[in-house]
C-alpha cells in the first residue's frame, strides 16, 4: 500500500489510534467507494461481525468497545489512505516518515509496506479481543495529568505503587501524560500529582488499564499471532511506540509490537524526533483529529491536515487549505 518515500518531502503520514472512533465514520467512504467497502467487507466476513454497520449506525457503546473500534479505527484509516491513492492522489501520500499512536503503529506499518492489509486485519482483530478480555478480568482505568512533566509523573506513579498497578501509558507532550492502572492506584497518583502541582487531572472513561501491566495476558495471547506474522522493511522510514526511535529491522518492529501493549507510548518524543529528521507537516488519514491535536502542542508552526470523510479528501485533492 505504500508509496516509496522521497527524500525532497517534508511530510508525515500520522495514524490515530483507539478513541477516535464516531458513530458514522467512513460511512460515505464504503457507501461511495468501492475499494472501502471492499475493505470493510474483508474485515466483517473476518470478525463475524457486520462492521460497516456499526460504524454507519451505532449504537456508540458498541463501536466503543475494544474488540470493535481497533478494527474500525484501522481499517478506515487505511480505506482513507486506499480512496486518496485511487483518486489520482498518490503525491498527497509521498512521505518523509510514517507513525502511529498506538494501535495506529499497524495502520502505518501497512502504509509503509512492511507488512500486508490482510495480515494486519487478523493481528489487530485478535489484539481487539485479547485487551478486550485483559480489561474483562481486571478493572482498571486511566487518567490524563495536565501541567507536569514526565519526571514528576513519574514520582507520582512511583509514591502510589504501594496501592497498586499504575504505570505511565501516554507520553502525549511535555506537560500531557497518561497514567493507567488499577483504580486505587491510579487514584492515589492523581492526588500525588495534584499535590506536586498539576493543572488539571482528568479521570478518562475507557473499559480498562491501556498500556500497563495489566495487559500482560493481552500480550502473552498475541506473542504467538505476532511470531507467525510476516513482517517486511518498511519502505517509508517508520518511528515506533516504545523507543520513539525510526526502526527498520523486522524483528525490531515484531518486538515493538509485542512490547507496546504494555509499555508507554512515547508520541512526544516521537514527534520531536520526526521534527528533527525534516518532518514540516502532517497528514492524518483516519477518524478524529487527536494525532492533529497533539502535533500542534509539540509545534504549532506545523501544518496538519485530518481526512476521513470524502469531502476532506476531495478539499485535499483540490488542494483546498484544511
Amino acid at each position: 500500500m505504500s508509496n516509496l518515500s522521497h527524500p525532497d518531502s517534508t511530510r508525515a503520514i500520522l495514524f490515530p489510534g483507539q478513541g477516535s472512533q464516531f458513530v458514522g465514520m467512513a460511512r460515505d467512504l464504503f457507501e461511495n467507494e468501492t475499494v472501502a467497502r471492499d475493505m470493510f467487507e474483508i474485515a466483517s466476513e473476518r470478525m463475524g461481525r457486520d462492521l460497516m454497520a456499526l460504524c454507519a449506525e451505532g449504537p456508540q457503546e458498541a463501536l466503543n468497545a475494544t474488540d470493535v473500534c481497533q478494527p474500525a479505527i484501522f481499517v478506515a484509516s487505511l480505506a482513507a489512505v486506499k480512496v486518496i491513492e485511487n483518486s489520482g492522489g498518490a503525491s498527497h501520500l509521498e512521505a518523509r516518515a510514517t507513525a502511529g499512536l498506538s494501535l495506529g503503529e499497524y495502520s502505518a506499518l501497512v502504509y509503509s509496506g512492511a507488512i500486508r492489509f490482510e495480515d494486519a486485519l487478523d493481528v489487530v482483530i485478535a489484539r481487539g479481543k485479547a485487551m478486550q478480555e485483559a480489561c474483562d478480568k481486571t478493572a482498571g482505568t486511566m487518567a490524563s495529568i495536565l501541567g507536569l512533566d514526565l519526571q514528576t509523573v513519574r514520582e507520582a506513579v512511583s509514591e502510589a505503587s504501594d496501592a497498586g498497578i499504575v504505570a505511565v501509558a501516554n507520553v502525549n507532550a511535555a506537560t500531557q501524560i497518561v497514567i493507567s492502572g488499577e483504580k486505587a492506584a491510579v487514584e492515589v497518583a492523581s492526588e500525588k500529582a495534584r499535590e506536586k502541582g498539576a493543572r488539571r487531572v482528568i479521570p478518562l472513561e475507557v473499559a480498562g488499564a491501556y498500556h500497563s501491566p495489566l495487559m500482560a495476558s493481552a500480550t502473552e495471547t498475541l506473542k504467538p499471532i505476532l511470531a507467525d506474522l510476516q513482517i517486511g522493511e518498511p519502505e517509508i522510514p517508520f518511528y515506533a511506540n516504545v523507543s520513539g526511535a525510526r526502526v527498520s529491522d523486522p524483528e525490531e518492529i515484531r518486538d515493538g509490537l509485542i512490547r507496546q501493549v504494555e509499555s508507554s507510548v512515547l508520541w512526544e518524543p516521537t514527534l520531536r524526533l520526526l521534527i528533527e529528521d525534516g518532518v514540516a507537516e502532517v497528514l492524518e488519514p483516519g477518524p478524529g483529529k487527536v494525532v492533529a491535536g497533539l502535533v500542534r502542542q509539540v509545534d504549532r508552526s506545523i501544518p496538519t491536515r485530518s481526512v476521513l470523510a470524502k469531502d476532506s479528501i476531495e478539499e485535499l485533492l483540490e488542494g483546498t487549505p484544511s
